[in-house]
């Protein structure tokens, strides 16, 4: 059904709240314990569905409708304590909330809605209503019963009365009334463009209805009902039910189909759909305003100094451009802190997800959950959730032991998984930890060298041998399953989340588990940064990667090997990195014996070698992707107080790039002493 434009505003407040609904659902029935009788999540879950069925019947949406009313009534019974809640009623319930997320979905999109599926959860729910409430532990409903209620012979009726059908004294709900008397019957109406208020005639008929009657009614039956009015008065279509589903073209379902899988991956990989607004607490709003406020009082004392124009003044103007500073930046300090979400709403997924891949792998896992209230960029929030969901998947599949296998080894037959932000420095760090058997460094080593990407006998780090999780097409799955096992992911989830600017570690101990660090920049669009001279160029460090900055000295440079270069700091030996050469800048002659620059990146610590430091500033990052295309070692350009424009360093890429460029040159040393 094709939503009117005029409620577009309406409409899309509704998807929100009601994405938001379901989500509150799909939590509190993953929290309830089957036979639990917590009021306080058994009410949170009826309000929820309470209100969408609410919005549904608003806006027409007819099947929304049916079916909430029937997983209201069940949660009716359960609230007043009639019911228990069971194991079986849990699931078909967390189906039907999936159900109506891709009726949401449907609607939105303006497609077909799977009406089968609604109807089937519908009957099963129903089957179980007619069991009758009182029973302590409620049995699963009678499939037979389910099933002979959803093949029962039954017909399609298009009815579409003609504009003058009215006028002739015809009435179309008691012809509906008449067909509902044959069985139980689906109505689904549609109604005509609308008019204008001063063109609209109240006797025209503008309304047109889908009947889906159900039972042993023959079609004469049913023609009939219509027998008075169709050709003269009505356009009418009778299919049967059975006739129908088998005329549809391949082509048809192909669509179905497709539109299914849309909504299913929405559904699962969501926690709701994509809006471009943001829900802002009132106190920050009243915030930014106060600080406005200052802001045109400030400005409004510079403009009186400017138009005085006398030279006493300059002190006051001084502290005017001081305080104008100052606002400035609480200014932009507080609207970034709109754009700041907590992260729970990204977490929110996974409980359901965890429950359904360990039921599906008969495992029992229990996620827990630890600072959700860590505030993220939206921007970061609505691209992390899809590597999340790759680390998570694994954990359950290739992490977590059968419970069988871990009480083999005096484990608990239940696993855990941690998964937990907090705030470090100037990032974000998200883990995920796992209690499995850990990462089988002979299993590991063995398929890296069967694909050719080690020898096989390198001898490697532990820290090497986890990277090669990373690497494409590398899977040590025993199988190819739908969950895992074609080598695609982590090398997936490992390029996002450096496209965002961060980085990702793994540890893991045989026996003990499996930890994920991924560390994670506040925000995308401003940033404090080192401003350095390399050359005749100016470039900006970001400031939440420097450990440390001094004078370089020369007696703390060795070579190794002749080619590459390490410098002692505080007792260790770290990585040179000389920018000019790697991003080929040339020097200058006011170049100096330069500085030294400790940065984190790529999960470790190298020393940078620059020109000259020339100071901190905040710096508004603008993508090079957009304008010009991605450059390796650089994350984006900035524009400076005096026009000028300056790249931003990227510590990850810049390591690998200077890694590559120290392997070129060697490559290259070693070719000409072999031609020599």
């Amino acid at each position: 059904m094709a939503l009117d434009p005029r409620f577009r505003a309406l409409f899309e407040t509704f998807f929100e709240e009601a994405a938001e609904g379901l989500t509150a659902a799909e939590g509190a029935l993953l929290n309830l314990s089957p036979g639990s009788e917590d009021s306080e999540l058994v009410n949170l879950l009826f309000r929820s569905i309470h209100s969408i069925k609410g919005g549904g019947g608003t806006f027409g949406f007819t099947h929304l409708g049916r079916l909430s009313h029937v997983m209201e009534t069940l949660l009716d019974q359960v609230r007043e304590g009639s019911r228990h809640l069971e194991s079986h009623s849990q699931d078909l319930l967390l189906q039907s909330v999936d159900c109506l997320r891709c009726i949401l979905i449907a609607h939105k999109e303006a497609v077909d809605v799977d009406e089968e599926r609604c109807e089937r959860l519908s009957l099963e729910i129903e089957s179980i209503l007619a069991a009758g409430p009182g029973a302590a532990k409620e049995a699963a409903p009678n499939t037979e019963v389910v099933e002979s209620l959803h093949s029962q012979h039954g017909w399609r009726i298009a009815f579409q009365p003609f504009p003058h059908f009215m006028a002739h004294g015809n009435d179309p709900y008691r012809l509906i009334r008449l067909v509902q008397e044959l069985g139980p019957t689906t109505i689904v109406s549609s109604f005509a463009e609308a008019k204008s208020f001063a063109s609209f005639e109240p006797e025209t008929c503008a309304c047109s209805w889908i009947l889906e009657l159900r039972g042993e009614a023959s079609r004469e039956e049913v023609r009939d009902i219509f027998s008075w009015v169709e050709g003269d008065d009505c356009e009418l279509e009778i299919v049967e039910l059975a006739d129908e589903s088998a005329s549809k073209t391949e082509a048809e379902f192909e669509v179905a189909s497709e539109v299914a899988t849309h909504a299913t991956s929405q559904a699962s990989t969501s926690v709701q759909m994509a809006s471009s607004s943001i829900r802002v607490p009132v106190d920050k709003i009243d915030s930014l305003v106060n600080l406005v406020g200052e802001l045109v009082i400030t400005q409004s004392m510079l403009a009186r100094v400017e138009q005085d124009n006398v030279l006493h003044q300059v002190p006051e103007l001084r502290d005017g451009l001081g305080e104008l500073e100052r606002n400035t930046r609480e200014l932009q300090e507080t609207v970034m802190r709109i754009r700041m979400l907590p992260i729970g709403t990204t977490f929110a997924r996974f409980p359901r997800l965890v429950h359904d891949l360990g039921r599906q792998l008969g495992k029992h896992i229990d996620l827990r959950l630890s600072g959700e209230n860590t505030e993220l960029d939206k921007t970061v929030l609505e691209n992390i959730g899809d590597p999340l969901v790759h680390i998570i998947r694994n954990c359950v599949d290739h992490g977590i032991e059968a419970p069988a296998s871990r009480e083999a080894v005096g484990k608990d037959p239940m696993g855990t998984i941690d998964l937990r932000a907090f705030h470090q420095g100037g990032h974000v760090v998200i883990e995920v930890r796992d209690d499995g058997a850990g990462v089988n460094r002979e299993k590991l080593l063995a398929k890296a060298a069967e694909k050719g990407l080690v020898e096989a006998d390198a001898a490697l780090s532990d820290e090497q041998v986890l990277q090669i999780l990373f690497h494409p097409g590398l899977s040590t799955a025993e199988q190819v399953s739908d969950i895992s096992g074609r080598g695609v992911g982590m090398d997936v989830v490992k390029r996002n989340i450096e496209a965002l600017g961060g980085a990702i570690a793994v540890a893991s101990e045989p026996g003990k588990g499996t930890l994920f660090r991924i560390r994670l920049p506040l925000t995308l669009a401003i940033i404090d940064g080192q401003r350095v001279r390399i050359g005749d160029e100016t470039y900006i460090i970001p400031l939440v990667n420097i450990v440390e900055s001094l004078q370089a000295k020369h007696h703390h440079i060795t070579c190794i090997a002749g080619r590459a270069e390490v410098y002692r700091f505080r007792g260790e030996a770290l990585q040179l990195v000389r920018v000019s050469e790697v991003l080929s800048v040339p020097r200058s002659q006011k170049s100096r014996d330069g500085m030294v620059v400790v940065v984190e990146g790529d999960d470790r610590e190298v020393a940078l070698v620059v020109d000259e430091l020339l100071g901190i500033q905040q710096v508004v990052i603008k993508s090079l992707d957009t304008n010009f295309e991605r450059v390796a070692g650089l994350s984006g350009a900035t524009i400076l107080g005096d026009g000028t424009i300056a790249l931003i360093l990227d510590m990850n890429g810049l390591i690998r790039l200077a890694n590559s460029w120290r392997h070129s040159r060697a490559t290259q040393s070693r070719c000409r002493l072999a031609s020599q």
